[in-house]
């Protein structure tokens, strides 16, 4: 007879693993999170900064370009070709010289049209004031005959009046003396008026004509001197320069081909980041190094206009000592934004390009901690700490673009 083996509870055993694999997981869970991410770093990839106090100075440093104070522009009046060079690059000038000519012919013979022009016009003009001169030459010739006929008549009426009072002559010869005199007196009244008249219309005319005349005058020099515009020509005395004509290049008028620098000082042009516009005003004052000698400068302009990420400020020289600059010439400039004050401070480097100057690692021994940190200002040298480290404690200053997710680091020298 066969034996009876009794069954075993195979749902018992299946709960007992899965009770054991679950608190399997929650203890790897709980040391993944309570364990700090660390990572082993070699020291000679690390830049470690002792945190000091020391004198805090804000100020910034650029490169700027001298200019001169003072620059003319020599530019082009009337457009054409260049036909002649007269001087170099370079050359020192004096207001007046000539520097180069050009030459269009197109512009040259409308010049020769307009002058013609004008010079018929006053040649007309001056036949009409002539004719009325003829005029009145014949009113005044007309005059002296009808003066002449009324003395004529006012001498017959005068001796036949006293023939009349003794009855030499008739009553009837009377009255026809005595009507001659009436009508030359008449005539030379009515005359007279008129030809008084046509003077004064006449003086207008002349007048007109005149003002015309000088008007056209005016455009006929003005029409010559423009043909001297040509000629190129120094508008102020000093160094030429920026003028490269070539023979045979054209410029268009207005075009710029040259500079004068007067010699009369230089300034400074810098073109600065935007991080320091509301940082940098006129009036502050910075340093410039020349020929071993610390030079002051102030600022005297600021233009705010953001281009490509600068803008530009001017400065000037305000050091008594006497300076001989060329144009073009760069100087590292360091300008002041605040006095010198003792203050804590980490020097610069570039875990701040990782963490925007809010958390650093802190060395302690053979290990580097991450801490919360607040910076204040800056300058090309140094952070200022406002919180979160003290004197003495050492910081890696380095780059932070592998640790940016760790909060430990093992340092070893090998």
């Amino acid at each position: 007879m066969d034996k009876v083996i009794p069954r075993k509870n195979r749902k018992f055993r299946y709960l007992t693993i899965a009770i054991g694999v679950f608190l399997a997981l929650a203890v790897i869970i709980f040391f993944s999170f309570n364990t700090k991410r660390s990572l082993n770093v070699k020291s000679e990839e690390l830049s470690i900064q002792k945190i000091e106090k020391a004198f805090f100075e804000d100020f910034v440093v650029f490169q700027a370009k001298v200019e001169p104070l003072n620059v003319m522009l020599v530019n082009v009046t009337e457009g054409g070709s260049v036909k002649e060079i007269f001087v170099e690059n370079g050359a020192m000038v004096t207001k007046g010289q000539s520097l180069a000519r050009l030459y269009n012919p197109n512009t040259e013979l409308n010049y020769l049209t307009q002058e013609t022009a004008i010079i018929e016009q006053i040649n007309n003009l001056n036949t009409g004031k002539l004719n009325i001169r003829n005029q009145e030459l014949n009113l005044t010739k007309d005059w002296v005959l009808i003066e002449h006929d009324y003395n004529d008549a006012k001498r017959l009426y005068d001796m036949n009046s006293k023939l009349f009072a003794k009855d030499v002559i008739s009553k009837n010869d009377w009255n026809t003396f005595k009507e001659s005199l009436r009508f030359q007196e008449e005539r030379k009244k009515t005359i007279q008026q008129s030809i008084q008249k046509e003077k004064q219309s006449n003086q207008l005319q002349i007048s007109q004509i005149n003002r015309s005349i000088q008007t056209m005058e005016m455009s006929l020099d003005i029409l010559r001197n423009n043909k001297k515009n040509f000629l190129i020509t120094a508008p102020e005395s000093g160094r030429l320069t920026s003028f490269e004509p070539v023979l045979g290049k054209t410029f268009q008028a207005g075009e710029s081909i040259g500079k004068i620098d007067s010699k009369q000082g230089y300034k400074l042009i810098a073109e600065v980041d935007e991080f320091y516009l509301e940082k940098l005003r006129e009036g502050l004052k910075g340093q410039v190094e020349f020929k071993g000698k610390t030079l002051e400068v102030l600022v005297t302009k600021v233009i705010p206009e953001v281009k490509s990420g600068h803008f530009t400020v001017e400065l000037a020289f305000i050091s008594k000592e006497t300076i001989t600059l060329q144009d073009g010439v760069s100087f590292g400039v360091k300008l002041i934004l605040s006095e010198k004050n003792k203050t804590l401070v980490v020097p610069k480097g570039s875990f701040n390009q990782e963490t925007a100057g809010k958390w650093i690692f802190v060395v302690k021994g053979n290990k580097a901690v991450r801490r919360n940190i607040k910076l204040g200002r800056e300058n090309p040298s140094y952070y200022e700490i406002l919180e979160g480290l003290k004197e003495d404690e050492s910081v890696i200053t380095s780059s932070y673009s592998d640790y940016k997710d760790i909060e430990e680091l093992s340092i070893s020298s090998q």
